[in-house]
């Protein structure tokens, strides 16, 4: 399928479209940060885990599992940011010439939710 197709510019800038662009904003970000933290506290339980057990083994296990779900977090937390960051670059800012139907500006209202600086309806 293509992306113009699922991001139909007339469906994009619809009536009642900004509810779900809020959800799919909540959801981004539940994401960006929840995942993260509950990531690390995990990681932390494993390790305490293996420090209470006083096993040199288990607690340099420990610390491998706890390394790899910190960089997992990370990972998370950065491919979100980046995402975030190039669709804020190439969405056109300040141009009245770009209308609300952009596919850009589209995908700027799912990503950073429907008022933002990319959208040219008042809403900023």
């Amino acid at each position: 399928m293509d992306l113009i197709q699922v991001l139909d510019l007339a469906w994009c800038s619809s009536n009642g479209i900004e509810n779900v662009q809020n959800i799919v904003h909540t959801i981004i970000t539940i994401i960006q940060v929840a995942i993260p933290i509950l990531l690390i506290i995990f990681g932390m339980l494993d390790l305490g885990k293996a420090v209470i057990a006083s096993k040199e083994d288990e607690i340099k296990k420990g610390q491998q599992t706890f390394i790899k779900r910190l960089i997992a977090a990370a990972i998370v937390f950065l491919v979100i940011f980046i995402v975030k960051v190039i669709v804020n670059v190439l969405v056109p800012k300040g141009n009245d010439t770009i209308s609300n139907d952009d596919l850009w500006s589209c995908a700027d209202k799912f990503i950073n939710g429907p008022g933002t600086k990319g959208s040219t309806n008042g809403n900023q």
